[in-house]
C-alpha cells in the first residue's frame, strides 16, 4: 500500500488519526518542557482537551471536516512548538501574553534559530505532508475526495462531556499552584494554556494609602541606619551606570588555560567595591526591564515586560531624583528606541534625552546595531560635553554587542580558545563577553583620558542570565563543570556581578551580603545625597543593610526567592519547594523559611499595587 493510500485510508477516521498524531506531539513537547520523563500523563491531560475540540468538529461540521482538523491539528502544533522554544530561551511556560512580543522575534532571530534542534521540525510534518498531498490532485482538493466516516452523534456527545468533566478535574485542584511549569504539568500544556485566557487577570490591589516605607520595611525586618556609612561620599560626582549585556558573575577572575577572560572588569573588581552575591530580577523583557528596576527599584509586573505594562505610568525614578539635583540625564543604546517599547519607558522615567541608533548610525554592525566600541566612544564623546556644562550628569549606558547567541565575527575575538570549546554555546559565550570587557576598557581608558573617570562614581552589573541551563547539550553542561567545579546550578545561573568605583569614595572591598537590581537605586541614592525621604522603594542601601530577601519572577516559578544562603523555587506552595545552597555545592543547609516565602509574596504585592495606581502619564506633544 502506497503512502498516499494509507493516509487517505486512516483519513476516514480524522478522529483517531488526528488523536494519534497530536498525542505523539504533545509528549515531543512534554519531553523538553518538564523534568520528568512522561509517561501515562499526557495521555490524561492533553488528550481530554484534544478531544473537546474534535467533538465540536464531529458535531457541528458537516462539510470540509477534515480541513477543519487539520486547521485545530496546526493550532495545537503551533502551541506545543511555542511552548519547546520558549521554554529553551526563557525556562517558563510560553502563554498568551506573549504575543507581545510578536514584533520583537525579527530582531533576535538569530537567537531563535540557534535554539531549534532539528528534531523539533518533524513536529510540522504531517501538516507539511497532508498539505501536499490535499493540492496534488489538479481538479479537486484531497481531502474533498474522502468520503469521511462519520462518528456516532450519542457517541460524540457523551465522549463531550466525559472530556470535558476530566479537563474540570485537572484544572480545578491546581489553580492555586505557584509554580507556573508545576502548574502546566499537573494541568496539562493545552488546559494550561486555555486556563491563562478564561482566568480572571483582575488584581486584587492594596489601598495605596497601607503602602509605606515603613511597611516595606518590615515587611523584609530591616531598620534604617541612623548614620548610614559613605552618605554623601559621591555628591556632586557624575553617575554612570553601564548595563553589561548577558553577563554573569562566574566570569570575574575566571581563566581558560591560563588566559583571562575579562581582564578589566577583574583589575575593576579588584580596586573597588565588589558584590558577588547579587542577582537577577528580570523578567520577559529582560534588559528593558533591568533597566526598569534599576532606575525605580520596584519589581517586574506579574505578566508581561515592564516597558509594555507600566511605560503608561508617572514613574518615581533615578533620573527624576538626579535632576532635582541639578543633574543632566541620558541613557544611551545602540538599538533602535521602539524595540521593546523603550521610547515610551524613556518618557516614563523621566530622561532627558536618549541616544539609539539613529545617533549611532550604522558604524561597526553587529546583531541589532553598532558595536560596544562605537557605543563607548561616542558616548564618551557625548558624556565630555555634558561635563564641560559646568552640570553633572547621569549616564545609564547599556552595552549590547555580548547577545545572545552569542555569534560575534572572529575579528572581534579577544582570547584563544582550546579545542574543546570550539563551536560550542559556553565557547561562543565565553568569546563575546572577553569582547565585552576589552570594550569596556576602552571605555574606561577614555573616560580617564578625557578627565571624567576621577569625577564620577561608576556602577557596573549584568543585565541578566546568558546561559539558561535549559539551553545547554551535553558538551555544555561539562564545560561548565569543568569551571565550576560542579553542576552548574539556578543559582549559578541567575548570579551576575556588580562593582561600584568612585576614586576617592572606594577602595578594594567584597562585600558578602546578597542584593538585586531592585537595591542599585537606594544605594546611589546614599552615595551621591539623594533624598529617599517620602519615596517608595523596594531595594536597599547595600553599603548599609546585611540581610536581604529578593522576590523572583518569569525566570524563576513566582514565589521564588533568594535568601542570605540559599535560594528557594516554589512547588505548588512552600512545603514542596526546593532549596539550592548559594554555595553551589550542596554544602549548606537548608535555612529558607515559610516566613519567608510569605514575605517574599508580599513584597510583590505591595510592588504591583504601588506602581499599579500610579497617575497615567501626560503624553508629550510629539508623541
Amino acid at each position: 500500500m502506497s503512502l498516499s493510500a494509507f493516509i487517505r485510508r486512516i483519513s476516514t477516521r480524522p478522529f483517531i488519526f488526528f488523536t494519534i498524531v497530536l498525542l505523539i506531539k504533545s509528549y515531543l513537547a512534554w519531553f523538553v518542557t518538564f523534568d520528568t520523563v512522561p509517561t501515562w500523563q499526557p495521555l490524561v491531560t492533553e488528550i481530554p482537551f484534544i478531544w473537546l475540540a474534535f467533538c465540536l468538529i464531529e458535531c457541528f461540521a458537516s462539510k470540509r471536516k477534515l480541513m477543519l482538523y487539520n486547521a485545530v491539528n496546526l493550532l495545537f502544533t503551533s502551541i506545543f512548538f511555542a511552548v519547546i522554544m520558549y521554554y529553551k530561551y526563557y525556562g517558563v511556560i510560553v502563554t498568551y501574553h506573549a504575543l507581545e512580543q510578536v514584533n520583537q522575534v525579527t530582531a533576535v532571530k538569530n537567537s531563535v534559530f540557534s535554539l531549534l534542534d532539528p528534531y523539533f521540525l518533524f513536529i510540522f510534518t504531517d501538516i507539511i505532508l497532508l498539505m501536499v498531498l490535499s493540492f496534488r490532485g489538479k481538479n479537486k482538493p484531497f481531502w474533498s475526495m474522502i468520503n469521511v466516516r462519520k462518528e456516532k452523534r450519542s457517541v460524540v456527545m457523551a465522549l463531550f462531556v466525559v472530556s470535558f468533566a476530566i479537563c474540570l478535574m485537572n484544572v480545578w485542584p491546581n489553580r492555586a499552584s505557584m509554580n507556573e511549569i508545576k502548574k502546566a504539568e499537573e494541568m496539562g500544556i493545552l488546559n494550561y494554556e486555555a486556563y491563562t485566557i478564561l482566568k480572571n487577570e483582575d488584581q486584587d490591589l492594596l489601598p495605596p494609602e497601607q503602602i509605606t516605607q515603613d511597611a516595606i520595611r518590615s515587611i523584609k525586618g530591616v531598620q534604617e541606619p541612623q548614620e548610614p556609612k559613605l552618605k554623601n561620599a559621591a555628591e556632586g560626582k557624575n553617575v554612570i551606570v553601564i548595563q553589561m549585556e548577558s553577563f554573569q558573575n562566574f566570569l570575574i577572575n575566571l581563566k581558560i588555560d591560563g588566559q583571562e577572560v575579562t581582564p578589566n572588569m577583574n583589575r575593576l573588581m579588584k580596586e573597588n567595591f565588589y558584590f558577588p552575591h547579587f542577582y537577577q530580577q528580570v523578567g520577559q523583557g529582560n534588559t528593558s526591564d533591568a533597566e526598569f528596576i534599576v532606575n525605580t527599584s520596584f519589581y517586574i509586573p506579574p505578566r508581561g515586560a515592564a516597558t509594555m505594562v507600566y511605560a503608561g505610568k508617572e514613574l518615581p525614578s533615578l533620573p527624576k531624583m538626579l535632576e532635582e539635583k541639578g543633574y543632566q540625564t541620558a541613557t544611551f543604546h545602540t538599538n533602535v528606541v521602539e524595540f521593546w517599547n523603550r521610547k515610551e519607558l524613556y518618557n516614563a522615567l523621566g530622561f532627558d534625552r536618549y541616544y539609539d541608533q539613529e545617533f549611532f548610525g550604522t558604524e561597526d554592525t553587529v546583531f541589532f546595531g553598532p558595536s560596544d566600541e562605537v557605543l563607548y566612544r561616542k558616548t564618551a564623546e557625548e558624556l565630555e560635553k555634558m561635563q564641560q556644562t559646568g552640570n553633572p550628569f547621569y549616564a545609564h549606558v547599556i552595552s549590547m554587542t555580548a547577545h545572545h547567541p552569542y555569534s560575534t565575527p572572529e575579528e572581534k575575538d579577544h582570547i584563544t580558545l582550546p579545542d574543546r570549546y570550539k563551536d560550542t554555546f559556553v565557547g561562543d559565550y565565553i568569546r563575546a563577553q572577553s569582547y565585552a570587557d576589552y570594550a569596556l576598557g576602552k571605555f574606561i581608558e577614555d573616560l580617564k583620558e578625557k578627565g571624567i573617570w576621577d569625577n564620577s562614581l561608576v556602577v557596573v552589573y549584568g543585565d541578566h542570565l546568558g546561559l539558561p541551563i535549559y539551553s545547554l547539550n551535553k558538551d555544555d553542561e561539562k564545560l561548565m563543570e569543568e569551571i565550576y567545579g560542579y553542576e552548574y546550578g539556578y543559582t549559578d545561573m541567575i548570579n551576575i556581578p556588580l562593582i561600584v568605583a568612585s576614586p576617592g569614595v572606594t577602595y578594594p572591598k567584597v562585600f558578602d551580603q546578597i542584593g538585586g537590581q531592585v537595591d542599585v537605586l537606594p544605594t546611589i541614592a546614599n552615595l551621591t545625597g539623594v533624598s529617599l525621604k517620602d519615596r517608595i522603594y523596594f531595594g536597599q542601601d547595600l553599603l548599609n543593610q546585611t540581610y536581604n530577601i529578593l522576590p523572583q519572577r518569569y525566570y524563576l516559578p513566582s514565589g521564588s526567592f533568594v535568601s542570605q544562603q540559599s535560594l528557594f523555587i516554589t512547588g505548588s506552595g512552600f512545603q514542596d519547594g526546593t532549596e539550592y545552597p548559594l554555595a553551589g555545592d550542596g554544602a549548606s543547609k537548608p535555612v529558607a523559611s515559610e516566613a519567608e516565602y510569605n514575605k517574599a509574596l508580599k513584597l510583590l504585592h505591595y510592588s504591583d499595587s504601588y506602581v499599579s495606581q500610579l497617575p497615567d502619564r501626560e503624553p508629550k506633544p510629539d508623541q
